[in-house]
């Protein structure tokens, strides 16, 4: 993954943050909105696109633009560092390939434990019922 290369190919736009401001928040656009088009970015490899295209399937618009936004802070620039921020935060962690989960055989000495733990469990409920005369 080539941060600069991607950094690049990332698209701003600043927009009128919602909720109550007065008249500072109807005249300035300090929300900003970050784009990026997984499918024609050549920071990435084809592998990676396909990981980010899984991942994030539900993060994505129907064209397959990653749409972030931010409106946290009160100035446009803080904005842009916080969404930039939090998108390579969401490529790293979507890039990440968990380890493959290897079959083991549980041990004959867990398995004896497992049957005898039983056995106790069973002669308990069995010494509990009326005795037969």
């Amino acid at each position: 993954m080539n941060q600069e290369q991607i950094l690049n190919e990332l698209q701003f736009k600043a927009i009128r943050s919602s909720g109550p401001g007065g008249q500072h928040a109807n005249k300035v656009s300090s929300k900003v909105e970050l784009s990026f088009q997984i499918a024609a970015s050549d920071g990435l490899t084809e592998r990676q696109k396909k990981r980010l295209l899984l991942k994030l399937g539900n993060k994505l618009s129907k064209e397959g633009v990653l749409i972030l936004q931010c409106d946290e802070s009160r100035s446009q620039h803080k904005n842009k560092d916080l969404v930039i921020k939090r998108f390579f935060k969401l490529l790293e962690k979507s890039l990440i390939v968990p380890k493959a989960r290897k079959k083991s055989k549980p041990t004959r000495s867990s398995i004896e434990k497992r049957l005898k733990s039983k056995k106790i469990a069973s002669l308990k409920k069995i010494n509990r019922s009326k005795p037969d005369y």
